[in-house]
């Protein structure tokens, strides 16, 4: 693809992911946030993380399935970095509104509520790979070693549903659609790795049949 469009489709991208920030802060200037602005705040940043981290993970089955769409694993490192801003942000929301920086509340609340562990957990799995998100950290690592590393945005999104789940109340069922899609993202990987070798098997015999 153009590398203009590919520049347009990134600022696009900029602008979209920071929407949701843009309208906290336009919503506490004007002070209309709701009744409850650090409900607001926390679902807000918590729910764009999950919805950043969903994108992110499909990229690359969407990519393997359509080949012509190559160009989008070059949005994948963005929204990634993204989806880590948006969790940094759910995470500074409960360390400063609903904790108030008090490190014995947080422990306690790490140690009793176990939504709370897990966001905590799923903010830890992030945190490397936002950390080795450079090319001089692809380069460092090696690429093998790095891609095994960010096999982690996995256990990230899981342990970002599970969260969504044990913090809502018994019979909400709006994390359903995030568990959904993020386990067909998971089950179709292996699918599509098998495919891949099969295909490379298939060219491999092909190269070896006499002319």
């Amino acid at each position: 693809m153009n590398r203009s469009i590919i520049l347009l489709l990134k600022s696009l991208t900029w602008i979209a992911c920071l929407i949701p920030v843009g309208r906290l802060v336009w919503g506490a200037i004007v002070n209309n946030l709701g009744p409850d602005p650090t409900a607001t705040i926390t679902f807000s940043t918590g729910y764009t993380t999950l919805m950043l981290l969903t994108i992110t993970l499909a990229i690359t089955p969407v990519r393997r399935l359509i080949p012509r769409l190559g160009w989008i694993v070059r949005f994948r490192r963005l929204l990634g970095l993204f989806a880590f801003f948006y969790a940094t942000l759910h995470l500074f929301t409960y360390i400063a509104l609903y904790a108030g920086f008090n490190v014995r509340a947080m422990i306690d609340d790490i140690d009793k509520r176990r939504f709370i562990t897990m966001g905590v957990t799923a903010w830890l799995l992030l945190l490397p790979l936002a950390l080795t998100s450079t090319n001089w950290a692809i380069r460092k690592l090696g690429g093998k070693q790095w891609a095994r590393l960010h096999m982690l945005i996995y256990a990230a999104a899981v342990c970002g549903v599970i969260h969504y789940w044990w913090q809502v109340k018994t019979g909400v069922l709006t994390p359903m659609r995030f568990t959904i899609v993020i386990a067909v993202l998971l089950l179709i990987r292996p699918v599509l790795a098998l495919r891949q070798r099969m295909r490379t098997r298939s060219a491999r015999a092909n190269l070896m049949q006499p002319g």
